[in-house]
């Protein structure tokens, strides 16, 4: 039975793997990788792809890693391979970049025969993980940081009519851009601000409203790139 599994390139100095360390190593692999998936959908919207990907994944480079068997030019080889598989996939947040290379690394622990580490290593991770998850990180640029939105008529003139306001309530305005709306009756106005009192925003707003018409405002936390990590 075992000559099945044998490599038709299999010499006298190969170390070739029993089928039973074979599908223990798997099977922990797997169990870890469900682990993982388990914990990182807690209080998360993760996807279905995204969470099967994350159970199966520490498996599969657990697999590479025995198949490579310490053939330090295979292991470029593949470690090439499966570079290429990023550039045909969406760019994900920083959770999820971890949770990858945290399954990846628990997998190699695992090919490499250490199945006591591999599962150490995954409890410590994932419990370090909801512990950081229960507390707020909130920095406080996120608090002072805010996109203004202004709509204004169109017989105002837009430069330089909120500055005043602008100087009294905020340390940075900046105009980010603008949009006639209502055929051309309406603007619209995107601010990028800096509040110098997150208490006085409401004072900021009422002011505006008393300066734009009354017509829509929107402050909300600034905008950033969602490519960003």
């Amino acid at each position: 039975m075992d000559s099945l599994f044998n490599g038709i390139f299999d010499t006298t100095l190969t170390n070739v793997i029993n089928v039973s360390d074979f599908l223990l190593c798997v099977a922990v692999s797997i169990v870890i990788g469900i682990i993982f998936a388990a914990v990182f959908s807690f209080k998360a919207n993760s996807s279905k792809s995204f969470l099967i990907t994350l159970a199966l994944l520490p498996a599969t480079v657990c697999v590479v890693i025995m198949m490579v068997n310490g053939n330090i030019g295979t292991g470029v080889a593949v470690a090439g391979a499966f570079s290429l598989v990023r550039f045909r996939s969406a760019p994900g947040s920083a959770k999820e970049i971890a949770a990858i290379f945290l399954a990846m690394a628990s997998g190699l622990i695992a090919g490499m025969g250490y199945l006591a580490y591999s599962a150490l290593f995954a409890v410590i991770l994932c419990a370090a993980y909801l512990v950081f998850n229960a507390f707020s990180f909130r920095s406080k640029n996120r608090i002072i940081e805010k996109t203004l939105n202004i709509t204004i008529p169109e017989n105002l003139d837009y430069n330089g009519v909120f500055d005043d306001i602008f100087e009294e309530y905020l340390k940075s305005a900046e105009l980010i851009s603008v949009k006639t709306s209502g055929l051309g009756s309406l603007y619209k106005l995107k601010y990028d601000i800096t509040l110098k009192d997150p208490a006085k925003e409401k004072e900021m707003i009422d002011a505006l409203r008393c300066r734009n018409g009354n017509l829509e405002i929107c402050c909300s936390i600034r905008e950033t790139n969602s490519l960003e990590l």
